[in-house]
């Protein structure tokens, strides 16, 4: 902060919030009682440059601008004495230029000569303002929001509700903080809400427009409706602190009429299909949940049937004047209905021609209601097949045909119909639910279906880049493999790669690009190019991912990475390596023993500014060297540790081919089924080969 900085005292007492540090880098640093420093943290060194072994000793105001050292010697004075302040002032960095430092300073015990030490905070003032701000912001949206706004914990229990939320309510703040909702308001439908609110903290995905019925204090002779949307609230590690609601209230002529069980009942089957339809993104799995959901709350018999491109991963037909092949993704009850089993399986194709009622209620986009079916229907039905007549036949007597339609796209279609369990007929208020429970289910299917497009769109972009490594270099046996994640994961950016470079030489490297999907994938390829060029100068390992550390920096979209980058020489039976926060590759000794390789672990790719290591080592005719990316070692709820020794130990031993290892690696050691891509890629240098 440029110009005099005006000392002000105020207790140095900051709320450590993960709001304010994770988005705040401060720094500690330490004095004694005449100002020497005699402690300074890393985050210290990052903000001004200056290393510890640099400025311990040295007074901590020789690096204040001059014109504002005065005023620095003011405040360490005063802290010496044993009060609190904080300061802003222009500080001077290594490379010459000035960082406005806001310092929250201290007195700090345990110093001689009697007087206090001095213990500062400091960061740099600009994102402190920014921070300041931000936080006053939240602050005041908060308090001042008409919409009911609250915060609860991992247990579901309040932590902060707002003035807007007290008065929807009609019950203090102070009654709500640390209670469960049915502790507070028992008289809403708490046993839904509270399961949406734990899927979103399993899930981390929101949910948006749940309806919450019910009586409250503010209005206990009347149930009332509530427009809610939950939201997972995450540290930055992507763990999950608690839950974020608002509350809408939906005014009387936009609620749902409510006067009989019945009504209440249809609002709650619209709450369970938030909670029930689109678990996955698997098509079928989301199209078998609409109608479990529907049979028998809604209907008798049930079925989801979407276009066949749609399960192709293509753009669903614009037209369908020609008619419509579907796919049955759903259907329900699967066996011992006499009615349904007439209908076709899950799985199976269905042609209809375009003047079908399923066709035109794909290409109207409208959903179609026959409350009651008789025996003109079936005749006119029966030109396209005799299934409605058997079905007719065999009671089913009313029928809702309801588009799946999303984002502009038709999709499919779902099929609801009643028999003798139901007498009642299908009426305008059944439709007007089926079609917002299709309405969500298409809305599931249609993320499905642009995920399995960017999925396998990434898997072709990834496969089709990975090297053939037709001809092993000589004197070096190779074995690899690429094995994606699982269907319900993403694809990532792992990688390998062998490059021959002379006689009896080669370099091979493994990496993981940190991301998914096709961005991971493009620069995954952009590293291979560029570690096959700068192999085949000869650079020392170390000065090559230097300059590939430059190049990702230089991506338009840049990701960090990490590596493992070696050269090995058969001919001399050496090695030399470089690591960049890669996990480290392993050797198999020619005796059969195997470890890990114990080489600096150097910062992932993309971080710029700090130096690598090479390493060499020695290899012995016949050893194995084996490299591979974090998917093979890392699986949830599993210590890293013991993974790696679990590793060690299947690769002990004498292995006849790399072949066989590299399986037994895959069925031994990879989690089943794999939550993020494999790639390994093991080499023996030399020729000895166990004999038979």
């Amino acid at each position: 902060m440029p110009g005099h900085r005006q000392v002000g005292e105020q207790a140095a007492q900051v709320e450590q919030t993960d709001s304010w540090w994770e988005r705040l880098p401060v720094g500690l640093v330490i004095a004694d009682g005449a100002g020497r420093l005699v402690q300074w943290d890393m985050a210290a060194q990052e903000l001004l440059g200056y290393t510890a072994e640099e400025v311990i000793g040295h007074d901590w105001t020789e690096f204040v601008l001059p014109g504002e050292r005065a005023a620095a010697r003011a405040l360490l004075e005063a802290v010496a004495s044993g009060r609190s302040l904080t300061g802003s002032f222009p500080v001077r960095h290594k490379d010459g230029s000035t960082v406005d430092l806001e310092v929250w300073a201290c007195p700090a015990a345990g110093y001689t000569g009697g007087r206090w030490g001095v213990l500062s905070l400091v960061a740099d003032a600009r994102w402190a303002r920014q921070v300041h701000r931000a936080s006053a912001l939240v602050d005041g949206l908060f308090a001042r929001s008409p919409v009911g706004l609250a915060v609860f914990d991992t247990d579901l229990r309040f932590q902060q509700v707002n003035p807007a939320l007290e008065a929807i309510n009609g019950v203090p703040g102070a009654d709500h903080i640390g209670k469960r909702l049915t502790q507070v308001l028992p008289g809403l439908n708490f046993e839904q809400i509270e399961a949406a609110m734990r899927r979103v903290l399993a899930t981390g995905d929101p949910v948006v427009n749940f309806r919450c019925i019910g009586r409250t204090p503010a209005e206990p002779d009347h149930d009332r409706v509530w427009s809610c949307s939950y939201f997972r609230l995450e540290d930055t590690a992507g763990r999950p602190l608690g839950i974020s609601a608002s509350v809408i209230d939906v005014p009387p002529h936009q609620r749902e009429d409510l006067d009989t069980a019945a009504d209440r009942q249809r609002l709650e089957l619209l709450n369970e299909a938030m909670l029930r339809i689109g678990t996955t993104l698997d098509m079928a799995r989301t199209g078998q949940e609409l109608t479990d959901l529907a049979v028998p709350r809604l209907a008798d018999i049930a079925t989801v049937d979407v276009l066949t491109s749609v399960t192709d991963a293509a753009e669903p037909l614009a037209s369908l004047a020609g008619g419509g092949a579907l796919l049955r993704l759903g259907k329900a009850p699967l066996y011992g209905s006499p009615a349904a089993d007439i209908l076709a399986p899950v799985g199976h194709i269905l042609h209809f021609p375009t003047e079908a009622p399923y066709t035109r209620a794909l290409i109207d986009r409208r959903p179609f209601l026959l409350p009651r079916i008789d025996a003109g229907t079936v005749a006119r039905a029966a030109r396209h097949t005799p299934t409605p007549e058997r079905l007719w036949r065999l009671g089913v007597h009313s029928v809702m045909m309801v588009p799946l339609v999303a984002r502009g796209l038709t999709l499919g279609v779902a099929i609801f119909l009643r028999g003798s369990d139901s007498p009642a007929a299908f009426d305008p208020t059944d439709l007007a639910i089926a079609g917002d429970l299709a309405a969500h289910a298409a809305v599931c299917i249609d993320n499905a279906r642009l995920y399995n497009r960017e999925h396998d769109t990434a898997l072709t972009l990834q496969r089709s880049m990975l090297p053939c490594l037709s001809r092993p270099p000589d004197g070096i046996e190779i074995a690899h493999c690429y094995l994606p994640a699982s269907e319900i994961d993403e694809v990532g950016g792992d990688w390998y790669d062998v490059t021959i470079l002379d006689r009896g030489k080669a370099a091979l490297v493994i990496g993981d690009v940190m991301g998914h999907g096709i961005p991971a994938a493009a620069v995954m390829g952009q590293m291979r190019t560029t570690v096959r060029a700068l192999a085949r100068l000869g650079l020392p390992p170390d000065q090559l991912l230097h300059h590939l550390d430059a190049t990702i920096q230089e991506l338009d979209d840049p990701l960090l990475a990490t590596c493992v980058y070696a050269v090995c020489d058969a001919n001399t039976g050496t090695c030399r390596l470089t690591r960049a926060g890669h996990p480290p590759p392993a050797v198999i000794t020619p005796d059969g023993a195997a470890h890990l390789l114990d080489l600096p672990p150097g910062s992932p790719l993309g971080i710029g500014g700090i130096p690598y290591t090479t390493t060499e080592i020695a290899l012995g005719p016949g050893s194995i060297l084996v490299f591979y990316t974090d998917g093979l070692i890392e699986a949830r709820g599993c210590d890293l540790d013991e993974r790696l020794t679990e590793l060690t130990h299947v690769l002990e031993g004498e292995h006849r081919t790399l072949a066989e290892l590299r399986d037994t690696l895959l069925t031994r050691v990879a989690p089943t089924p794999a939550q993020d891509d494999i790639a390994i890629l093991i080499a023996r240098i030399g020729s000895q080969v166990p004999s038979p």
